[in-house]
């Protein structure tokens, strides 16, 4: 049975090009033998079988070999052309032929040198070996972070780690029944992507959003790496906020809702009932029994937002007041109203 390649890379079957080089370069520099003096025989095992899964994974045309034939296509290819064993060639070729396909294997150490610029991460005699290339610090022991002796050095043979892009934002309308009951929006998204050879195509896709209840304006959903792919380019998180759209009745305040209602001002003294229908389209009857003076507010507790780490739980409805106050008075009413209020 060959080598599974990207388990040796620690690395889904799905990783991108990218994923593979930062796997490769995390794995060769932990089993590098000049890294492991007291364990040389393993980290070099280790070290090859890295390096082999790196070069066939990180070529286009060895890797789409492998996925389709496995590790045993790339060995059964003669040198100079040929086939595979019982005379079937590599499947794509033109005019409905085969395309023969020649694997020469590359050395651990070739590959780790074209990869980092240098041979070994670690000097030796005070002098190091570095390839000779300009830009590196010679010598040293060899730091576990490899990269920060570079990342002031001038010159070719700098190393980069690749930058990722910031951030796209992108407002998120929602009304207020969306935040108070949940529900999943759609957006459909285009963006630049690299095939498997690295030539550049859009794509378009539909992105599902899932509105938890209770979620507050400024929440964040975040679908990581749906920006643009780009060479050297980390893609950019595609993040989501949520804007909350007016209603022509509640006002929101934390997990609170808030309502104004009108009455009279002999609602006011003498109570009445308040009719509403809830966000979720329920028929609530709410009887008014206090005095309801210019600052006072009915609590309904539990009829208010859902709260979003406890979403069984709300916050309280309150009621406000606008009382209307008469216009006018009789002489008559004056009398019969201060006679009344006056009363023992």
């Amino acid at each position: 049975m060959g080598l599974d390649y990207y388990k040796i890379l620690k690395v889904d079957r799905n990783a991108k090009d990218d994923d593979i080089k930062k796997a490769y370069r995390s794995l060769a520099m932990k089993w590098h033998p000049d890294k492991n003096p007291n364990n040389k025989k393993d980290a070099e095992t280790n070290f090859k079988q890295i390096s082999e899964a790196y070069d066939v994974l990180g070529d286009p045309q060895k890797r789409a070999l492998y996925d389709q034939y496995g590790e045993e296509a790339l060995n059964s290819v003669p040198p100079g052309g040929g086939g595979f064993p019982g005379g079937g060639g590599f499947p794509g070729g033109s005019h409905g032929g085969s395309t023969t396909f020649q694997y020469n294997p590359r050395s651990a150490d070739d590959i780790f040198s074209e990869f980092f610029g240098f041979k070994s991460p670690v000097g030796r005699g005070g002098t190091g070996d570095m390839g000779g290339r300009p830009g590196f610090p010679r010598g040293g022991p060899f730091s576990e972070d490899i990269f920060a002796q570079f990342r002031n050095a001038a010159g070719e043979g700098s190393v980069h780690m690749p930058r990722k892009g910031a951030p796209i934002e992108r407002t998120l309308h929602c009304s207020l029944e969306d935040l108070y009951k949940g529900t999943t929006k759609k957006m459909k998204i285009s963006r630049d992507v690299n095939d498997a050879s690295g030539r550049p195509s859009t794509v378009e896709e539909i992105l599902a959003i899932e509105i938890r209840p209770g979620w507050k304006k400024g929440t964040k959903i975040t679908f990581p790496e749906k920006g643009n792919e780009q060479r050297g380019v980390i893609p950019a998180d595609l993040v989501f906020i949520i804007d909350e759209k007016p209603h022509s009745l509640f006002k929101r305040d934390g997990n609170d809702l808030v309502i104004s209602q009108k009455i009279s001002l002999v609602e006011a003294l003498t109570g009445c009932s308040v009719q509403l229908t809830t966000l979720d389209g329920r028929n609530l009857t709410i009887p008014i029994n206090n005095t309801v003076s210019p600052t006072y507010e009915e609590v309904v507790k539990g009829e208010g937002m859902p709260i979003p780490k406890e979403p069984s739980k709300k916050g309280n409805l309150r009621i406000k007041f606008n009382i209307k106050f008469p216009s006018r008075l009789t002489s008559e009413q004056k009398s019969g109203i201060k006679r009344l209020l006056t009363s023992p």
